[in-house]
């Protein structure tokens, strides 16, 4: 689908900037270079109603601040949200690039603003989140369209279900990309190009290489869209790669979600609040480790390395109201028994792997919100935190499933977005979002992290192409 150009037009013109994607990072980047003057062409693989990629699934974006600013309340530094990023990532992270992206996002939240984005304050559920994230209003749906909304003000060209084949480069230098566009394959040439189309994460053979079989059981959350032909084609042309193909932000789904685009709403956020069972009834990891968004991404692995890619947390009415609602409702019985058969599992070991988390906790003061110290004495693996009897009926129980939003393996970048060739630095082309996040993303992920990436380092790469055709 094309908006208001026919095809001819399309390849007779030298477009200054060309955006492959349509998310966020995307949509940064043609903004940036729209507002320097660029004449711009912005490339969507998607229809129209599903553009925008995984953003529009999105919900928050991980700001620092020195003192109350928008929504967000007290202060987040940039030494401490560098250590929550260390943290999730086991310091497998670019420093430069890292600290970038950090110290960044203070100066992005109003730039985002000023393009038509509300936020609202944290709701019920994230409440741990205040101080770090701010929400958008109406969520990742709204930013995309705000964007597209600035983006066509700025006299941007946008190009719906523009699958991009090839991205022509010459002796380090940017000529045209390949793409099949109404069923016809069009060459369309650039001064620069900026490369915004994500990770490979809907290529479910590409996944099963990269993890072996078991990847044939995950759901993939994100947008069905994001097949990687463009990363492979970089990367086969001679770009170089960065991050680990077997990582990838991965969480732990309600098992019930659809194969793809469920969105947000498949997550589930009573992991801190329950005791989480394979399909043997035992338990494999501490469910109370940290605070749910800085842990909520390494249990799509952790699901992942259970028999047959599943796992079952289990709750008792206490901790009901504690999280954000799901969006399909759990099994709920009156007895853990009971709840195992709903679920499917083997009555006995469930019953007595609650039987004995039960007889571990131990007396102490609950804080849903925050590290409590509130554990188990005596268990292994310990819950380190939030360990309260389930004990109060009626019980809850959900399906978990391995989640994949997007993947790690990437382009390399610098610290202007540019991307580097095995042969040294590409002259014209620069890489934001999903298809460099594995640059700072080594593995593990902190919650709204993937928004500020995209958002950064769009907006350097849109500036930066402009200035480089002006």
């Amino acid at each position: 689908m094309i908006d208001a150009i026919s095809t001819a037009i399309l390849t007779a013109t030298c477009w200054d900037v060309i955006v492959v994607g349509g998310g966020n990072a995307a949509l940064c980047a043609a903004i940036e270079a729209g507002e320097a003057g660029a004449r711009v062409l912005l490339l969507e693989g998607a229809p129209k109603p599903y553009r925008g990629g995984n953003s529009r699934h999105t919900r928050n974006f991980r700001c620092m601040h020195s003192r109350p600013m928008s929504v967000l309340t007290d202060a987040y530094e940039e030494d401490e949200y560098f250590q929550d990023l260390m943290l999730v990532t086991k310091g497998q992270t670019d420093e430069k690039l890292a600290r970038l992206a950090i110290r960044t996002s203070e100066m992005n939240l109003p730039w985002m603003e000023k393009h038509g984005v509300r936020f609202q304050p944290s709701l019920s559920g994230t409440l741990s989140l205040s101080r770090t994230n701010a929400f958008f209003l109406g969520g990742g749906k709204a930013l995309v369209n705000a964007y597209y909304n600035r983006a066509a003000d700025l006299g941007v060209t946008v190009v719906y279900e523009a699958k991009v084949a090839h991205v022509a480069i010459m002796d380090g230098s940017f000529q045209a990309v390949e793409a099949e566009i109404g069923g016809e394959r069009v060459v369309i040439e650039g001064k620069a190009v900026v490369l915004a189309s994500g990770g490979f994460q809907a290529d479910i053979e590409w996944l099963a290489r990269a993890w072996g079989p078991a990847a044939r059981n995950f759901l993939i959350r994100g947008t069905p869209y994001n097949r990687g032909e463009v990363l492979r084609d970089m990367l086969d042309g001679g770009a170089e790669s960065v991050g680990d193909p077997t990582q990838c932000h991965c969480v732990a789904i309600d098992g019930r979600a659809p194969k793809y685009d469920g969105g947000i709403v498949t997550r589930l956020d009573c992991v801190p609040f329950s005791v989480v069972v394979n399909n043997e009834g035992a338990r494999f990891y501490d469910e109370g480790e940290d605070v749910w968004p800085k842990r909520y991404a390494i249990w799509g692995r952790l699901v992942a390395a259970q028999p047959d890619q599943v796992a079952y947390a289990i709750i008792d009415t206490k901790s009901a109201d504690l999280f954000m609602p799901s969006v399909y409702p759990p099994e709920t019985a009156d007895s853990i028994e009971g709840l195992a058969e709903k679920l499917g599992l083997p009555a006995a070991p469930v019953v007595e792997t609650i039987e004995a988390f039960n007889a571990a906790c131990r007396p102490g003061t609950f804080h849903p919100t925050e590290l409590d110290g509130l554990a188990t004495h005596g268990l292994s693996p310990a819950k380190t935190n939030w360990a309260r009897p389930i004990d109060t009926p009626p019980y809850h129980g959900y399906m978990l499933r391995p989640g994949v939003t997007f993947t790690y393996l990437g382009l390399k970048v610098d610290e202007t977005a540019r991307v580097s060739g095995q042969a040294g630095r590409y002259s014209n082309v620069w890489a934001a979002g999903e298809i460099m996040a594995g640059s700072i993303l080594g593995q593990g992920y902190l919650a709204g992290f993937g928004m500020t990436i995209g958002t950064v380092f769009g907006r350097i790469a849109g500036r930066e192409a402009a200035a480089h055709v002006a």
